[in-house]
């Protein structure tokens, strides 16, 4: 396995984490709802934050980086 830097390890926990949530969010509203277009927020927050938090997180180290 090639070498992950600790802010990739620590992506990945994250956007893990947020996902599942995002799942639970969106499973407990189809099942309790009856309303499935009010699940389509959770599901789009539950796959933009985790890659604008991984975009943010790889400017930041090219940023510190080229010091």
């Amino acid at each position: 396995m090639a070498f992950k830097a600790l802010w990739q390890k620590l992506w990945l926990l994250f956007a893990v984490i947020w996902v599942v949530v995002a799942a639970l969010q969106v499973g407990t509203i189809l099942a309790f709802s009856g309303e499935p277009d009010k699940a389509l927020q959770p599901v789009l927050y539950g796959v933009a934050v985790p890659v604008a938090a991984y975009f943010l997180a790889w400017l930041w180290n090219r940023w510190r980086s080229g010091r």
